[in-house]
């Protein structure tokens, strides 16, 4: 479900604009303020999907919601106004507007265009949360989520195990860990003689990730310590 805010001091604007986006699309959750001060208070307190906002209100105009709105979020916004100059309209998207609507305007067209401003923040919902479930380490991307790994963009198909070990390794990147270390992290408990199976693992996960498999750039071992996997930028 979508949320929408929608700032205009004409509260008839601002029930026409319910009306229209609710006939389009009835799951729509859309919260009404009347003046830009409470605008900012609610787009402080609350997170929303879309701000449509007029540009003249009283307390503060839309220019100045706009301003502070982008100190602190980059959600889509869509400035109402009665005015159709064109410095206007410059302004408005030097400040960060994506999209501005010149009063009177067509409900088929704002639906379009809040539709359109939807999806563009469902796409960038989705690439925030696609990040946060991503380890990234130079050319290395690990996905907990899809369990995938891209090695300069490239796919690498690994075993769960394997992919647990380049986990573990990339997401402390740039300590060195014994076998033993690495053992316990994994499988848990003491390896009781079984660091030759890490070995074995690391020696597989270096012939899908690295280019000369016999010199590694990316899970390094370290004479007399462990392994690591070299911290990137």
């Amino acid at each position: 479900m979508s949320r929408i805010l929608i700032s205009d001091d004409d509260k008839d604007i601002v029930r026409a604009l319910r009306i229209y986006l609710k006939a389009e699309n009835p799951a729509l959750e859309i919260t009404e303020a009347y003046d830009g001060l409470s605008a900012m208070e609610l787009l402080r307190k609350n997170e929303y999907d879309l701000l449509i906002t007029d540009v003249m209100m009283p307390g503060k105009d839309g220019f100045e919601v706009l301003s502070e709105l982008r100190e602190f979020s980059d959600m889509p916004v869509i400035l109402l106004t009665a005015k159709g100059e064109a410095e206007d309209k410059r302004l408005a998207f030097r400040m960060g507007t994506d999209d501005y609507i010149t009063k009177p305007f067509n409900k088929i067209e704002v639906a379009a265009r809040v539709e359109y401003q939807l999806g563009k923040s469902v796409r960038r919902r989705r690439e925030e949360e696609k990040k946060a479930d991503e380890i990234c380490n130079g050319p290395i991307v690990i996905n907990e989520s899809a369990k995938s790994v891209t090695v300069d963009g490239s796919p690498v198909s690994l075993t769960p195990t394997e992919f647990a070990i380049l986990k573990f390794l990339t997401q402390n990147a740039g300590a060195v860990y014994s076998l033993k270390d690495i053992y316990k992290n994994i499988w848990g408990g003491d390896p009781m003689g079984s660091e030759g199976t890490v070995l074995v693992h690391i020696r597989h996960i270096r012939e899908k990730i690295e280019i000369y498999p016999a010199k590694p750039r990316y899970l390094l071992s370290v004479f007399g310590y462990g392994y690591k996997v070299e911290k990137m930028d």
